[in-house]
């Protein structure tokens, strides 16, 4: 069972490995990252940021759509994590269980724009996200659980 599936940049830290799977009750968190599941350093930096008693898998998005698919992860109260919205959007496009995307962290660039504290798009990926609202999918904003859900809205809307 899919818990939820967060975009943060920094993938596991501090918030997502103790505030959110504690929060969540997961016993499971998926990295779903090209890069992170490509990178021997990340991934041993990932290993040392799992919190106790969880299990971690690293694996990249293509490879994480098939074992949702195949129903490997049936079994796990599974929060997933990827470090992009293009991820996130991936995720969703290959597997249909995605119900709910957060939004924890998308670094600041030059020519996004800032949508909440932590959360700056580029105008492509506001469009990825408008298609996920567009298909039903909450997409919301906060970067910790007892924090209030800031839903995304089209910047048409704003």
């Amino acid at each position: 069972m899919i818990l939820l599936l967060r975009v943060d940049h920094r993938l596991l830290h501090g918030q997502t490995a103790i505030a959110w799977v504690k929060n969540m009750g997961a016993d499971c968190v998926l990295v779903a990252d090209d890069e992170a599941a490509t990178d021997e350093l990340q991934v041993t930096l990932l290993r040392l940021a799992k919190p106790q008693g969880v299990k971690l898998v690293i694996k990249t998005i293509a490879d994480s759509i098939v074992s949702l698919n195949e129903g490997v992860t049936d079994q796990y109260k599974l929060f997933i994590v990827t470090g992009s919205v293009d991820g996130a959007k991936r995720l969703a496009d290959g597997y249909s269980g995605i119900t709910q995307v957060n939004l924890g962290g998308v670094k600041p660039r030059e020519g996004a724009i800032n949508i909440s504290r932590a959360v700056f798009l580029m105008p492509e990926e506001i469009a990825m996200l408008e298609e996920l609202v567009a298909r039903g999918i909450e997409v919301e904003s906060r970067l910790i659980p007892k924090d209030r859900k800031n839903y995304f809205k089209s910047t048409a809307e704003t």
